[in-house]
């Protein structure tokens, strides 16, 4: 009996050496290729101390992110332009299509213009030509385009005057299509919007239209004003006083999401494209908004953004097309340099991996192959 367990010993301890070499080998193996859901720090900034790198790397801190702060923007900017307001006449002006209805009273029996018995004649729907101008009996051609009403009305009793002075003369305008403003999507009630005068402005429009869907995404404006195009956030523009800016006859106006984004990648909450909130958005709210970095994957010494600068931004700033910049969330330092880094648009945010997920892994692989190998030991006895 004593002699069997022993013989059952033997065997699996000859079972274990043999397993040995196969355990080495297997661990030498997952060491070369552990399978991993993001890169190591190490890995991705190794090439800084190349001779020649190709790309920049910056260790953002308190310390130099005053300098930071100065770098050129990329992605675009949120406000492009917006003209300032103004303050324009509160009488309407003609233009070239409007329609105007002309009245002409006279209290002569004889007169030229009016039928026995009646002391006005209405002359409707005159239309001003291309020329600015409209036909009137007697007088021809007139120029009223560029006139208020009481402007035109004046020029034209001026002009009957001569023929008949005893005239006097009413004007009424109906604005045609050049005189309107057109709200062309993003508000609740998109169409033209005829400009009931030269002081008209943005918010009035987006009044006169509904406003802008609560739904919407960071609504940005985009204003299209002959081949000028100016755009803001509507967070902005509600915000400032002196961003209401005056609308102009034929002016378009696009309310959209905003478009701007930031890509997640590594050991993170979220991997995905992620859409810009608000118009500035800092490292510590990119990475909440990302789901935070893994809590049993990432390192979070290794956070990385990676941004490119167009070629005409060398140097005032940054040394490379390509920068990464890292950050250190284990210190106060590192934290409050991301809450005062800006992301912009079209960065990449990167969690990279800690070097302690792969030492773990290699452990559950040993554990794993010494629970194999006392198993088989146990079924040999």
């Amino acid at each position: 009996m004593q002699k069997n367990s022993i013989t059952a010993r033997g065997i699996g301890v000859s079972l274990k050496l043999r397993l040995l070499p196969m355990i080495v080998l297997t661990l030498a193996l997952s060491a070369c290729s552990l399978p991993r859901g993001a890169a190591l720090q190490s890995e991705v900034v190794r090439e800084q101390n190349a001779e020649q790198p190709t790309f920049q790397v910056v260790q953002v801190t308190r310390a130099n992110m005053p300098a930071i702060a100065t770098w050129p923007k990329t992605g675009g900017n949120q406000s492009v332009h917006w003209p300032n307001t103004s303050s324009g006449s509160t009488s309407s002006i003609i233009r070239t299509g409007d329609l105007l209805d002309v009245t002409i009273w006279d209290s002569q029996e004889n007169s030229l213009l009016t039928n026995p018995g009646q002391n006005f004649t209405k002359i409707e729907g005159l239309e001003v030509d291309a020329h600015g101008s409209v036909f009137l009996p007697y007088i021809n051609k007139i120029g009223v385009r560029g006139l208020s009403p009481s402007d035109a009305r004046s020029r034209i009793q001026s002009r009957l005057e001569p023929i008949i002075p005893s005239a006097q003369v009413q004007v009424s305008l109906t604005q045609g299509r050049d005189h309107a403003v057109d709200m062309v999507s993003g508000v609740v009630n998109p169409g033209a919007y005829p400009m009931p005068s030269r002081n008209y402005k943005i918010l009035n429009v987006l009044a006169d239209a509904g406003g802008i869907p609560a739904s919407m995404r960071n609504p940005h404006v985009r204003l299209l004003r002959g081949s000028n195009t100016y755009v803001i956030s509507a967070k902005e523009l509600f915000a400032d006083g002196s961003r209401n800016a005056l609308m102009w006859p034929r002016d378009s106006v696009v309310v959209e999401e905003d478009d701007r984004s930031f890509t997640a990648l590594g050991a993170a909450g979220i991997e995905n494209m992620i859409y810009f909130p608000k118009d500035q958005l800092n490292a510590i709210e990119a990475m909440s908004l990302m789901g935070g970095i893994s809590d049993n994957r990432a390192d979070p010494q290794g956070v990385l953004v990676l941004r490119e600068y167009a070629a005409h931004q060398i140097g005032k700033g940054p040394q490379k097309q390509q920068v990464v910049f890292t950050f250190d969330l284990t210190s106060a330092d590192g934290l409050f340099a991301a809450r005062q880094f800006e992301v912009q648009p079209d960065d990449t945010l990167l969690a990279t991996e800690s070097p302690v997920t792969s030492a773990r892994t290699i452990f559950g692989l040993i554990g794993s192959l010494l629970g194999v190998t006392a198993q088989a030991g146990a079924m040999s006895n």
